[in-house]
């Protein structure tokens, strides 16, 4: 199938009819200047969705931490703490306590709020854990939880986001899909390059990203060879490597 934002369309063409669109469409094809896509099944696309579901109820969570904090803050109501949302924290907000019934209302409406968003995300991943075994691209899932960084919600996520990871024929290809090469103006001698150029799928690219941020660490090497005892020899081979 080719996606028809990536026909080349003639600058001032617009004379557009059937018989022309397939002339046009014959001649591209026969030159090699159609660019194919990749159409998912329906059991990928539901996979997908329940993917992206997860990810808009992680948004959902993350701005209701963040409208309790404000909150907190706004109220002078500072947690001594160093790490927000741990057992230590949750406890401290038992704690708090308004002068103004007001205050203390608005204060469980946003406790309220946080944990509800727990409790979709909590869901939403033992939905994506219980169907995942019956998806066809369940060894692609478990094959990409070899590296470093790459659990299964970032696997899970890669996977139903790319789909068919065969019609890339290098790295690079799938690196400019996701738009994590580095953006470039250059001419002559003169090279200048920018940022990344965030093209393509920014939920793929993200999880990508945070996974990456644990090469910064030492590696748990214990952790890795428990996860990665299931897969084929050839695999684990690539994934101690890099």
């Amino acid at each position: 199938m080719v996606a028809p934002s990536l026909i080349p369309m003639k600058a001032g063409d617009r004379v557009k009819t059937d018989r022309r669109d397939a002339a046009m469409l014959a001649k591209l094809h026969r030159s090699g200047e159609l660019t194919a896509v990749w159409v998912p099944d329906a059991a990928h696309e539901a996979m997908r969705d329940l993917v992206r579901a997860r990810a808009t109820a992680m948004r959902v969570l993350g701005k209701a931490r963040q409208h309790l904090q404000g909150f907190l803050l706004r109220h002078g109501r500072i947690y001594a703490g160093k790490r927000g949302w741990t057992l230590a924290y949750r406890r401290w907000l038992t704690t708090v306590r308004f002068d103004h019934p007001a205050g203390q209302i608005v204060l469980q409406d946003y406790i309220h709020a946080v944990t509800d968003a727990e409790a979709r995300v909590d869901c939403l991943t033992k939905r994506i854990e219980e169907l995942a075994p019956q998806w066809s691209m369940t060894p692609f899932v478990e094959a990409v939880q070899a590296m470093r960084g790459v659990a299964f919600i970032v696997a899970v996520t890669v996977v139903a986001e790319v789909g068919d990871f065969s019609r890339f024929d290098n790295p690079r290809q799938l690196m400019a899909f996701l738009g994590l090469v580095p953006s470039e103006h250059s001419s002559g001698v003169t090279i200048r390059r920018g940022g990344i150029t965030k093209a393509g799928n920014a939920l793929d690219r993200r999880a990508l990203i945070e996974g990456a941020w644990t090469y910064r660490m030492q590696a748990h090497v214990s952790k890795l060879h428990d996860r990665n005892e299931r897969l084929p020899q050839a695999i684990r081979d690539i994934a101690w490597k890099a």
